[in-house]
């Protein structure tokens, strides 16, 4: 599986969550409806079943958790508040938060590439730039954070 395309995923069904106001299996099930059938790229996926679950475990973990990620967000948006935020951002530095804090099979380098890529490819020519540098500003707290969870 894919993770760069899970976490594509992954935004989407938040952004869709917080634009409709569906559930996580609801939003998950209606991005995997789309994605085949307007797969122009024809991209195969080897095991749907398995990128759906890991999709829908991480939508349901970010959306649960999704309270406390912006209250320790607006801490490193420095004179931003998380509701001023583009969707798109305010999805990506939340699945980027939740990977670092709450899951131990990403390294948090791992995750705050992944965002930045996530952020250049949904977001804004300067997205990539802002992402980097809250994220980057919590990852040297990281072990901080993680222990006062």
């Amino acid at each position: 599986m894919k993770r760069r395309l899970a976490r594509e995923f992954v935004v989407q069904s938040l952004y869709s969550m917080e634009m409709n106001a569906v559930e996580a299996e609801q939003a998950v099930n209606m991005l995997f409806n789309e994605a085949a059938e307007d797969n122009e790229g024809e991209v195969e996926v080897k095991s749907e079943e398995a990128l759906r679950a890991y999709v829908l475990e991480h939508v349901r973990g970010v959306w649960e958790t999704k309270d406390a990620l912006d209250k320790l967000l607006v801490d490193y948006l420095k004179g931003w508040q998380v509701s001023r935020l583009s969707r798109v951002d305010r999805q990506i530095l939340r699945l980027a938060a939740y990977e670092m804090l709450y899951r131990e099979d990403v390294p948090a380098k791992v995750s705050v590439n992944e965002a930045i890529e996530l952020s250049k490819h949904f977001g804004t020519i300067e997205s990539g730039k802002f992402v980097n540098g809250v994220l980057g500003k919590m990852i040297q707290d990281i072990d901080t954070l993680k222990s006062n969870l």
